[in-house]
């Protein structure tokens, strides 16, 4: 019985065949690069990122309409603006984030040309905003970047990726 099984694998198709696994190299690529390629993985920590950010955009925002003693007043500051103002700057530019963001996960290509330039946004309202809150605006700067990285970096017209 043994002597079946070895000379069954040797003449028949090999067990594991890659080309019917959807493995083929010379198949077409799909859509957004493979599921499970490096850039697509970014494209979806963008969109969880801008998710986050735009909920935290959001809290912030609620926080400076509601004009409660979250943000400390400041006596003298170039950008400076109403407080409620900058509240519903920051409520505006979290929603549009979050469902850019949103979007980003129903492969939308729109929503990466939108997030990069919301995320662009994003970092310049909260330099404005950095008197403020200053560590909560570095933090929530440094996520933007890595959501423009993130967005920029995914080339899907590239082979291999």
């Amino acid at each position: 019985m043994s002597g079946q099984s070895q000379s069954h694998s040797s003449q028949g198709p090999p067990i594991w065949d890659p080309s019917h696994q959807g493995t083929d190299p010379s198949g077409p690529a799909p859509h957004w690069a493979g599921r499970g390629s490096a850039a697509h993985r970014g494209v979806v920590l963008a969109g969880v990122l801008m998710l986050v950010s735009g909920l935290l955009h959001i809290l912030q925002g609620i926080a400076a309409i509601a004009e409660d003693d979250v943000y400390a007043v400041l006596l003298s500051y170039a950008y400076e603006m109403n407080l409620t103002a900058w509240g519903w700057i920051l409520l505006c530019v979290g929603v549009v984030t979050a469902a850019t963001g949103a979007w980003l996960f129903r492969e939308a290509e729109w929503a990466r040309y939108s997030g990069v330039a919301l995320a662009s946004l994003s970092v310049i309202v909260q330099f404005l905003f950095l008197p403020y809150a200053p560590v909560w605006s570095v933090i929530l700067i440094a996520l933007d970047i890595i959501v423009i990285w993130a967005l920029v970096a995914y080339r899907p017209d590239l082979p291999g990726r």
